[in-house]
């Protein structure tokens, strides 16, 4: 027998989707744009209101987020950003019963169904991985995390400022969503996994698949968001100075750009580092979750061996001095709660650098 709520869920998935013309999908007209925002607008209400519980479906999602990658204006990739993140929040796609405090043992689902932004695994078409590889559309795979992040690198330099647009800040907020769906994948996997010692349950996270992937340079990773994070860091320093003080060359930058695109991009950066640390943070439970499982007996070789992040912090600190102070400054400007920046220096820095 069929389903009820599968009905209920393909029929609003196709009366929303209905709203967005397939063939408009590359045109950035008022008409096209205004078709996009009623949709994500009706999404909102299928999903998000009191009245309304049906999670929206796996191509729902997949519309949305891909609007967050193709939107041409800030009310586009902002409105798309936050809608993921609200459904995410709602309809999580793992998640911990009984976390609350009761007695009863808790226990991990995971909704195989839900939506996830990464195509991960060997048994992708060549299609879905040439998508993935496009950051213009399409899923993310580690190879595209990698080249966003990467992406994300050259804000910080003068020239590639002036050509500022909301490509980049799209791309600001696609890497903190996808550092957010990393966080709400992760975390509970990993507090299970403390309770059970179960590392299954870790080895089979997102965060964990994407950097054991062949496709993917652990360290080269980890390097660019260190100096990515710095350089950013730094950057976003200077250009609030200049801006407030209007004392450096820096500050008259901005009236070569839209003033709420150069708004935006202050905000935008600085979520951005924050997601960097917290993706940093994550690595760093991830490798002592897995110190454990070594040590227990737990990994197999298809784990892998992988250098702890402490390390490769440590090396990056050692042999670039320069670096050091921006390091230090991004946590002083995230107004992150004490008690993070104190783990994070417990867990990396752990010894002189």
């Amino acid at each position: 027998m069929e389903n009820p709520s599968s009905g209920v869920r393909g029929a609003m998935e196709e009366n929303t989707l209905a709203i967005l013309d397939a063939s408009e999908a590359t045109k950035h007209t008022p008409d096209a744009n205004d078709d996009r925002i009623a949709f994500l607008e009706a999404v909102r209400a299928a999903s998000l209101l009191p009245e309304n519980k049906s999670p929206p479906t796996f191509k729902m999602c997949e519309a949305i987020f891909k609007i967050l990658r193709f939107g041409k204006s800030l009310e586009l990739i902002s409105t798309s950003y936050q809608l993921l993140n609200e459904l995410d929040r709602k309809f999580p796609r793992v998640y911990m019963t009984n976390a609350n405090g009761s007695s009863t043992p808790h226990e991990l689902v995971v909704v195989q169904e839900a939506w996830t932004p990464f195509v991960l695994g060997t048994d992708i078409s060549d299609i879905e991985r040439a998508g993935a590889n496009d950051l213009t559309s399409g899923l993310v795979d580690p190879q595209g995390f990698h080249q966003l992040l990467q992406g994300l690198a050259e804000v910080s330099d003068v020239e590639n400022f002036q050509a500022l647009d909301t490509k980049v800040l799209s791309n600001m907020l696609l890497f903190h969503y996808l550092v957010n769906a990393l966080e709400g994948d992760f975390v509970p996997r990993n507090q299970m996994y403390k309770e059970t010692m179960n590392w299954i349950l870790v080895r089979e996270s997102l965060l964990n698949m994407i950097l054991c992937s062949r496709k993917m340079n652990y360290k080269g990773l980890m390097k660019d968001c260190v100096t990515t994070l710095c350089g950013l860091g730094q950057f976003l320093a200077e250009y609030d100075n200049a801006v407030q003080s209007s004392e450096t060359s820096v500050a008259k930058q901005p009236e070569a750009i839209d003033t709420a695109l150069a708004t935006a991009f202050l905000h935008f950066g600085r979520i951005t580092c924050a997601a960097m640390l917290k993706l940093m943070i994550m690595v760093m439970e991830l490798d002592s979750s897995k110190k454990n499982a070594d040590m227990q007996g737990h990994t197999t070789r298809s784990d892998g061996v992988r250098t702890p992040l402490a390390e490769i912090i440590q090396d990056e600190l050692t042999y670039d001095k320069s670096i050091l102070s921006p390091f230090l400054q991004v946590f002083k400007d995230s107004k992150w709660k004490l008690e993070i920046i104190v783990q994070f220096f417990w867990k990396y820095i752990s010894k002189e650098v």
